[in-house]
């Protein structure tokens, strides 16, 4: 291989707080972590990406990145200096000649970034992107008093991805394991290797406080609103219930269909995949494949809602409205919303359920079926192609 990617996830980042390590905290959409390795996976001249996670990370990680196309991620050490080794050693199989070794914690890394240390590259063993200090530098003491400015002059601030030629920072870091050094460029000066400064960029921040993140959201603040609509239809037939929006509700007849006949969220399946222009439901689940007969509805639904996460976008809300005479819908209404929003991960307030009659017309009218129309509001995040899934 040329160029392998290895990104730093292990660490449980204590000072930015929540339940969660900040590299799987949501960032417009998708987890942080998700969003710098896939900085990577879509640069063309980066051949393979692996993170280094924390021992109890492999679930999350698994959520978070379990459809993508990485390398198999191993587990780091106790330091950063010990995580980023232990990933180097993981790399020994592909031999690279170039590694690029970036901290998950800078999700919003633009691609130009990644070109600059790699152009570095051809003529040096190392090089990091950096960006001169602008602000005046005052040293403090323990009284938090700051009297001695400090010369700004060839002072930068590093970033990552920071590139090395592979066998010399794998030999570098083998070196130092004695030692605690907090970014790959020191391990590379303490083995003597020159490192290049290159130019990085404001955009490429580091999370590292929730203000942090509240400010990467501007990265992504130019989202796609999409609205998608669908319709189902299911006629009645033999049985003493149907199934609408995943609850089972008594009634004298049930309804037909191929799977389990669930006209809300058939029609909320469609919904989504029309406001991703995904096709439909009969396209992902055909009904003349066996394995659909009987199958639960909610198989369908996560289904779409998981092509709008792969895609970087999320759902806002979504309404569905029934269509019938009987059964009644209102007794029924917050287990099939508190179904549904449990389905999508959603929170309540963004699922809407209502219904309809009409008032003896037609053939919902006459009691032949019922019908379901439902609309869903998607954000979909810049660099978000569902193609690419």
């Amino acid at each position: 291989m040329e160029t392998v990617a290895l990104i730093l996830a292990a660490g449980c980042g204590a000072r930015f707080g929540g339940t969660a390590p900040k590299q799987y905290q949501n960032l417009a959409g998708q987890p942080v972590l998700r969003r710098a390795v896939r900085a990577f996976l879509n640069h063309p001249c980066v051949d393979a990406v692996r993170v280094v996670i924390g021992p109890k990370d492999h679930l999350s990680y698994q959520n978070a990145l379990g459809d993508l196309p990485l390398l198999p991620p191993v587990v780091g050490g106790e330091s950063r200096q010990q995580s980023g080794r232990l990933g180097l050693e993981s790399f020994q199989a592909q031999t690279p000649r170039h590694v690029l070794i970036h901290d998950a914690a800078r999700p919003c890394l633009p691609a130009i970034v990644i070109d600059r240390v790699l152009d570095a590259l051809r003529d040096t063993p190392g090089a990091v992107p950096a960006l001169p200090v602008a602000d005046t530098i005052k040293r403090g003491d323990h009284r938090g008093f700051g009297n001695e400015t400090v010369d700004r002059m060839n002072l930068w601030r590093a970033q990552t991805p920071q590139g090395f030629h592979y066998a010399r920072i794998l030999a570098a870091h083998q070196a130092a394991t004695d030692r605690n050094l907090t970014d790959d460029a020191a391990v590379a000066a303490a083995a003597g290797m020159a490192v290049r400064l290159v130019e990085g960029s404001v955009e490429n921040i580091k999370l590292t406080t929730p203000e942090d993140l509240r400010r990467a959201e501007y990265a992504f603040g130019d989202a796609e609103m999409r609205v998608g609509s669908g319709m189902d239809v299911h006629a009645f037939g033999p049985g003493d219930a149907v199934t609408l929006c995943g609850v089972a509700i008594p009634h004298g007849r049930g309804l037909r269909g191929h799977s389990d006949a669930d006209v809300g969220w058939h029609a909320l399946t469609d919904a989504i995949l029309g406001a991703l222009s995904d096709g439909d439901i009969g396209e992902h689940f055909p009904p003349t494949d066996a394995q659909w007969r009987g199958a639960d509805s909610a198989i369908f639904l996560s289904h779409a809602a998981a092509r709008v996460a792969a895609a970087g976008g999320e759902i806002s809300h979504v309404d569905i409205t029934m269509i019938c005479q009987a059964p009644k819908i209102a007794p029924h209404r917050q287990a099939m919303r508190e179904r549904t929003a449990a389905v999508l991960g959603l929170p309540l307030r963004r699922v809407s359920v209502k219904a309809t009659t009409t008032e003896g017309l037609g053939y919902t009218g006459r009691g032949e079926g019922i019908a379901a129309q439902a609309t869903a509001t998607l954000r979909l995040y810049p660099g978000w192609d569902v193609d690419s899934q």
